[in-house]
């Protein structure tokens, strides 16, 4: 029998009502000094009312150094705090959990609104150009994840998820091609994993085990995530959660397909296999259907995170009680997406998703 309608609850005492989650998505609707956007928290509004147990941020920037796109919510000053606070307080009388996802672009940061990109490494070969992280942007950077942490708690969120996926910063830290340096912070995987975990262990010190706290991973190459090893992940996944992680997020980008790695096991069952029992795992991945959701939470996922499928259907959850149902596909009219509550300024980003905007 399909778990997706009933409740789960986490390490932290957090419960939400289902196991649907909404998973992180660019949307380009907040200001451009990162504060709260109107268009932001009626998109965000809109899938709370339409039944996601679970709801995430879009990736909010830690520091001005890491942003990545404009209209980019912030979650860096103290600033932002009466825009997060309205944003987590008309999310929850709406009826949804709703987490930050804390996140530093790295090398990914527009130069122009965030200045000269830095990563773990500097490399000629990427078309940023980055510069090397020093000490104290390594530091100051861990100390923004951690400060960002406690405001959302402040702000009256229930937890964030720490963004070391799609190769931004940890990412790029954690990655085998993109990091090659040779002091604590690069090297062997455990130096390399050094700057996700600590963040992660800060974090959870600082918020208390009251907070929810989640880590997303990247598991093998995909896209901008370079340099993944698929044992590496799984054992990171492992050492996370020692550091006070209660979820790992893994992002397959298809959750229908096996490991590179191994052809034979499927990513879902090889992390469930890693984690303890009371650990959470989302998976995100083309989940479309009610039986594409069944189908990864019959391999061991406790929630599926629904993007893509989530803009022209924010009331997917409810419509998914039906065991059937099974949406129709791209491409949506602009016209439809709109009356999604999807801002033109966010049609406008879709419409780089080859085929998705008619």
């Amino acid at each position: 029998m399909s778990t997706l309608h009933t409740p789960l609850t986490f390490r932290s005492g957090l419960t939400i009502a289902n196991r649907t989650a909404l998973a992180p998505m660019t949307n380009l609707q907040s200001h451009a000094d990162g504060t709260l956007g109107e268009d932001e928290l009626r998109w965000l509004l809109r899938r709370a009312h339409g039944g996601f147990g679970l709801l995430e941020t879009c990736a909010a920037y830690v520091s001005t150094d890491g942003k990545s796109w404009p209209g980019e919510l912030g979650v860096h000053s103290d600033d932002m705090l009466p825009g997060l606070t309205r944003l987590a307080s008309e999310l929850e009388a709406a009826g949804a959990q709703t987490l930050v996802q804390i996140f530093h672009g790295g090398a990914r940061a527009a130069e122009d609104l965030a200045g000269r990109p830095w990563s773990a490494s500097e490399s000629d070969a990427d078309p940023a150009k980055p510069r090397g992280a020093t000490e104290d942007d390594i530091q100051r950077t861990i100390r923004a994840f951690v400060d960002a942490a406690v405001r959302a708690k402040r702000a009256g969120f229930a937890g964030v998820e720490v963004h070391g996926a799609h190769g931004y910063l940890p990412c790029q830290f954690l990655s085998r091609v993109q990091n090659t340096r040779t002091d604590a912070w690069g090297g062997s995987f455990e130096n390399r994993a050094r700057f996700l975990r600590t963040i992660t262990r800060e974090v959870r010190t600082a918020v208390g085990d009251d907070f929810c706290v989640g880590v997303r991973l990247s598991l093998e190459d995909f896209g901008q995530a370079v340099g993944m090893d698929l044992d590496e992940g799984l054992t990171l996944a492992r050492q996370l959660v020692d550091d006070g992680a209660e979820f790992l997020h893994a992002s397959l980008w298809d959750c229908a397909r096996m490991t590179t790695k191994r052809p034979s096991e499927h990513a879902i069952g090889l992390m469930r296999a890693a984690l303890p029992a009371d650990v959470k795992l989302l998976v995100a991945g083309k989940i479309w259907s009610r039986a594409d959701a069944d189908a990864a939470l019959a391999r061991g996922a406790d929630v599926v995170a629904l993007g893509r499928v989530a803009l022209p259907y924010p009331e997917w959850p409810k419509l998914a009680a039906d065991a059937s149902f099974a949406p129709a596909g791209a491409p949506f009219g602009a016209e439809a997406l709109r009356a999604a509550d999807l801002s033109e300024g966010f049609v406008n980003y879709m419409r780089r998703w080859k085929g998705f905007v008619a």
